[in-house]
């Protein structure tokens, strides 16, 4: 929510915040700088280990303070200068000064940390990260905050520790089209006169935008997401829209009417034009809903869709299981060497594009199914044969142990694992050890360069040496 702006009396100045001065030891998970400060640990975003900074104390709790950056001291040997007019007060890109070599090494260390955090996963090799193709302009989805201030509309990002929106129109992370649409959207709300949701006094309409983009087909998809249903200014809206940019072929409306900062409401609404974005990743054509998840890395996502197919090696005969299948953009790619594939996905709306997008593929012997994971992975027990091949992808929190529990109880050949987790990784990684289930090598993807996010993929094959001593039956 939008912090409530209080009114400061003529003559009355705010105290200065108090500045300290400390060297910056580390970064953290987010590439965040940790330093420290008596026994009180300090993050000061935008900087780099070994920096002698100046900051200003924003917070200050009993254990750690939050600083702002005021000035570097004595910089890091590879900070840049950001390419970005909004990296003081978005932050949102945490690792932008920082040259693209060190920012790589960094995301290899980090999955390497994680690892090595466990016993069990020490001496797994972990390969340098994947770099992508472009640093810049890669982002093809984009779910931006609305705001209005003084009169003006605002559409971007939280800034770091607040929910005050940094306008982001011009986001050099943002495919182009993301930020014509911005710019756009921006202008007509302003000239529409059209009430922007206020959380503080729960009034207006529109609460954020989203939008994705085809880079294959240089088309997108635009959500208003409002606090109510409304079909008069939002279609408006939408003509004015796709008459400025023409590019847009689809816009739909989000009914949203919780309190809360959960973006997506559960009712979507088509306004205009398709009904899905139709993108291309890797051989696969895909239909993308609103509310869909879907990498925001189009040319990353293709190489994970590729190795993954690699190090599945399948062949006519052999039956593979995807779990957290999305839309099946895995799916289908290893449905072009396997007989059968089974999909598992508890988003009903991605299971409805996955099975769509087998058909416009051309696809058989792709199947998809909508419910629990680990109750739809135990059913498998029943069909899938001993031998098989097992891919996860599963949303940050990582796999329950259930879900691993029954995905092991199948007896796959080969295991692979997507995430974009380090921690929640080798968490799953350590937990499939004591399965039975040896993680053979990690190859890091930079999905989000210029962030401190990065994908990985693992591949396991069973331990004979640890199976476990009690397993479940498989059906007779």
């Amino acid at each position: 929510m939008e912090k409530k702006k209080f009114p400061v009396r003529a003559g009355v100045k705010k105290a200065p915040r108090p500045r300290i001065e400390l060297t910056i030891e580390r970064l953290n998970d987010e590439g965040v700088g940790i330093g420290h400060l008596g026994a009180k640990e300090v993050q000061v975003a935008a900087t780099l280990p070994g920096e002698k900074i100046s900051a200003s104390i924003e917070h200050e709790g009993q254990h750690r303070i939050i600083g702002r950056l005021e000035r570097v001291l004595t910089p890091h040997a590879e900070r840049v200068r950001p390419a970005c007019t909004h990296f003081g007060p978005c932050l949102g890109c945490s690792l932008i000064h920082l040259k693209a070599d060190a920012q790589l090494r960094f995301k290899t260390q980090r999955v390497e940390e994680a690892l090595r955090a466990h016993a069990t996963l020490r001496g797994v090799p972990v390969h340098p990260v994947w770099p992508a193709a472009s640093e810049l302009g890669y982002r093809t989805t984009a779910k931006l905050a609305m705001a209005k201030e003084r009169g003006k509309v605002l559409i971007g990002l939280y800034r770091r520790g607040s929910h005050d929106v940094v306008d982001i129109g011009d986001c050099p992370l943002h495919h182009p089209l993301i930020n014509r649409i911005v710019d756009v959207v921006r202008q007509e709300v302003e000239r529409q006169g059209i009430y922007v949701y206020n959380p503080d006094r729960q009034s207006g309409l529109l609460r954020y935008l989203t939008i994705r983009v085809s880079p294959a087909f240089d088309k997108a998809m635009v959500t208003f997401v409002t606090a109510e249903k409304n079909y008069r200014e939002i279609t408006h809206l939408a003509k004015w829209l796709r008459k400025k940019v023409p590019e847009v072929v689809s816009v739909h409306q989000n009914i949203n009417t919780s309190s809360g900062n959960v973006i997506f409401g559960r009712d979507t609404l088509k306004m205009l034009g398709a009904v899905d974005l139709i993108d291309q990743v890797g051989d696969i054509r895909l239909r993308i809903a609103p509310t869909s998840f879907f990498q925001v890395n189009n040319s990353q996502a293709a190489r994970i869709y590729q190795l993954v197919r690699q190090w599945a090696a399948l062949k006519e005969g052999d039956t593979a299981v995807d779990l957290y299948c999305g839309i099946g953009g895995i799916a289908l790619h290893l449905a072009q060497d396997a007989s059968r594939v089974i999909g598992i996905e508890v988003v009903e709306e991605a299971v409805r594009n996955a099975r769509e997008n087998a058909q416009m593929n051309g696809i058989e012997g792709c199947t998809f199914r909508a419910g629990d994971a680990a109750e739809l992975v135990h059913d498998l027990a029943m069909e899938v044969p001993s031998g098989s091949v097992a891919v996860v992808n599963p949303p940050r929190n990582g796999c329950a142990p259930e879900v691993l529990e029954a995905l092991v109880h199948l007896e796959p050949r080969t295991l692979i694992y997507v995430s974009c987790n380090p921690d929640t990784l080798a968490r799953d990684l350590d937990l499939l050890a004591g399965l039975g289930y040896r993680t053979e090598e990690v190859q890091p993807v930079d999905m989000f360069p210029q962030t401190s996010h990065v994908e990985s993929v693992a591949r396991l094959v069973p331990d004979r040496d640890r199976l476990p001593r009690k397993k479940l039956q498989r059906p007779q």
